[in-house]
């Protein structure tokens, strides 16, 4: 019988995204305390948390606030739903705030629990929403290459990751995945910024006309690519892309479960990216990961369509037991007040200079290609031949190795498919921290190089 953790662990766990047969041999890496942007695992060590966990513990791991607001509702009313005509006072108030900070045309916030379940709502409302215009067949959602969407049927069958399909029978819905917007490895040589948009769009509108505009519900994006290796958009892109759907009549799912709040520099990646959608999606950073909580946000247009199919049909027959509870709606809103109070988005605009400077002095070290970032996330891509592009073999696992050679330097990391590192620190992040933060992935980066023939 096991005693320690580590042993419970690798007896009880299954892990999420794991190779669960080498985590018989690994075993975990337990994290036991946090404070700031530094997480201390079981041993005492502390990291700067340089993903902010899964992209969205934005206040960091001390935020007594956030405590504070989640025992006092705990204490008032713990729980109550949103079926039926019932709601609470921080599902309205959060529902308020968020809809205030929304682009022009957001009316509508349908409370889940998940960046996942709220792509899997937005999804049923498509249908739904062209069901009610008795639009039956219109019903492919068009993705793309290297996104990363969820993991529900829906969901997963709609992020672009190999990783994400692979033993699971996915795609599962109709799901049609176009080029990636990834300027590095995807544009033509010497083709402009303006020119590769120009490319995706024609090619999107090409994908369009072959299925059938009245086949295709919508077309879901987030405004920066995260987990498919922080993919910025070229200049110009969503302009052009929006300027296809609105032709064809197709909605624009805006999924924001990683850039929403402040992580661009602005509220939303959309605002940053002249994005109108008819639908986003946000979590993560909407309650800095305190408590489970995520949202669908619904254009007035798309929601007085479902509003009046659902009195015809008797209700609008979707919601989760969880959705818009009270605790985690009250965390919510008082993470918004937050941000609104310390003008966080504001504190990412300031700061965004200094992390792009030092994201980009990595692109001379010798194993970088690329680097990238906007606002407070970033990554570099990893070559074996800077001119050519070439990359290491993938059994080399580059990026793993920089990511581990990080850790050991008190930085905690991820790599993404395409040999990149991801970074994406809590956004209270400071100046002394960032350049902390880089002096050790310039470290690992040395420390990986000196194992290289």
């Amino acid at each position: 019988m096991a005693h320690n953790p580590a042993s419970i662990d690798q007896e009880n766990v299954f892990h999420h995204y794991t190779n669960l047969e080498a985590h018989k041999q690994q075993g975990p890496f337990i994290i036991e305390s946090g404070d700031g942007i530094h997480v201390i695992d079981d041993h005492g060590k502390r990291y700067i948390e340089g993903m902010a966990g899964l992209w969205c513990t934005s206040l960091g791991f001390s935020e007594q606030r956030l405590t504070h607001a989640a025992t006092k509702q705990m204490q008032e009313m713990p729980y109550t739903h949103l079926f039926a005509h019932r709601s609470s006072v921080p599902a309205i108030q959060l529902a308020e705030k968020l809809i205030a900070h929304s682009p022009q045309g957001i009316g509508k916030a349908f409370f889940v629990n998940s960046g996942s379940e709220a792509v899997d709502a937005a999804i049923k409302m498509v249908w739904y929403h062209n069901n009610a215009l008795g639009r039956p067949k219109k019903k492919t959602i068009i993705a793309r290459k290297r996104a990363y969407h969820g993991v529900t049927i829906a969901a997963g069958s709609l992020t672009g990751l190999p990783y994400a399909h692979d033993g699971f029978d996915l795609p599962a819905i109709s799901v049609i995945h176009v080029e990636t917007p990834h300027a590095y490895r995807c544009a033509n040589i010497n083709e402009s910024d303006d020119a590769f948009s120009t490319r995706l769009a024609n090619e999107l509108e090409q994908t369009i006309l072959e299925a059938g505009a009245d086949t295709i519900a919508a077309f879901i994006a987030e405004p920066v690519m995260g987990a498919g290796g922080v993919l910025i958009p070229p200049e110009g892109y969503f302009e052009k892309v929006q300027a296809v759907l609105k032709k064809h009549d197709i909605l624009f799912i805006a999924d924001e479960v990683i850039c929403g709040f402040g992580r661009t520099g602005e509220w939303w990646g959309c605002d940053t990216y002249n994005i109108t959608p008819d639908l986003m999606t946000c979590a993560k950073q909407l309650s800095s990961a305190y408590m489970p909580i995520g949202a669908v946000l619904v254009s007035d247009s798309v929601y007085d369509t479902i509003a009046r199919y659902s009195d015809e049909l008797g209700m609008f027959g979707s919601g989760n037991t969880y959705g818009g509870h009270p605790v985690a709606a009250a965390v919510a809103l008082e993470t918004l007040t937050i941000y609104e109070e310390r003008n966080i988005v504001q504190q990412v605009k300031q700061l965004e200079s200094q992390f792009t400077d030092r994201v980009q002095a990595l692109q001379n070290h010798p194993l970088v290609g690329h680097a990238r970032s906007v606002g407070l996330i970033g990554a570099i891509e990893l070559v074996k031949n800077k001119e050519t592009r070439e990359q290491h073999p993938a059994s080399e696992k580059m990026a793993a190795k920089v990511a581990l050679a990080a850790k050991e330097h008190g930085l905690i990391v991820r790599p993404t498919p395409g040999d990149s590192v991801a970074f994406c620190p809590p956004l209270i992040i400071n100046e002394s921290q960032i350049n902390s933060m880089f002096d050790a992935v310039s470290n690992a980066l040395n420390d990986v190089l000196s194992t290289v023939n």
